[in-house]
């Protein structure tokens, strides 16, 4: 069979099946809803597995999911060298969030990375210690940072709200998911102007491993047939 993984609840799962349903491949829930069972119709040879967003880009690596939903951001976060590891199938078109750098408001002369490079090493050379920027998102940041040339900054990691550490006095900064950015304006922030890192949605994934058997392949190209991709 063919596994195919989806988020296994909330928006990206009902949206994920609304975008299949719509082209002639129905994916639902099988059992009750505290079940994590799926079923697939309008194909043959494909099997649903309902995981969560963040588990499906190492499932998707190990080959024991061979197509999966889930963003681009958590892709490009979780996997080292993910393009050589997933290929993009089909972007979409809904989950869509950006990743971006935030700081305060009350810092009104900083708008671009090359002013909070500054603000880092002012920082650094003043409390002795580097300016901390929290976030979710370390892979992502720490490339996104070195390529831009802002140096004199640790990473924090946050599992709670991101977007109050700054305001509780646990960073100086951070690099978060916003969809419309209205939390991040309510907690003080703005985001820089060239700080977007990675601008996500969700996206259909096909896994690179070689070990696919020629049944899958053919259902594969069955499947991509009838979605049109």
């Amino acid at each position: 069979m063919l596994k195919l993984g989806v988020p296994s609840k909330g928006r990206l799962m009902e949206k994920t099946f609304d975008w299949f349903g719509a082209r002639g491949v129905t994916l639902r829930k099988a059992g009750s809803e505290r079940e994590y069972a799926g079923a697939v119709d309008g194909i043959d040879g494909v099997e649903l597995v309902l995981l969560s967003a963040g588990e499906i880009p190492r499932e998707l690596a190990v080959g024991n999911i061979q197509l999966g939903v889930t963003g681009s951001d958590l892709v490009r976060e979780k996997l080292v060298n993910w393009d050589r590891r997933v290929t993009v199938l089909a972007p979409m078109g809904f989950g869509g969030a950006d990743l971006v750098i935030a700081v305060p408001q009350a810092w009104v002369d900083v708008d671009t990375l090359d002013d909070l490079d500054a603000v880092a090493a002012a920082f650094r050379a003043k409390h002795g210690f580097r300016l901390r920027i929290a976030t979710k998102y370390h892979r992502l940041v720490r490339d996104f940072l070195r390529d831009a040339g802002v140096a004199d900054y640790q990473l924090i990691d946050s599992q709670g709200a991101t977007e109050g550490t700054v305001k509780n006095e646990t960073a100086e900064a951070i690099a978060d998911i916003t969809s419309t950015g209205e939390t991040l304006r309510a907690n003080g922030l703005k985001i820089l102007s060239d700080g977007l890192i990675h601008a996500s949605q969700a996206t259909l994934f096909r896994g690179k491993r070689s070990d696919w058997t020629d049944a899958q392949r053919k259902t594969l190209k069955t499947l991509l047939g009838t979605l049109d991709i």
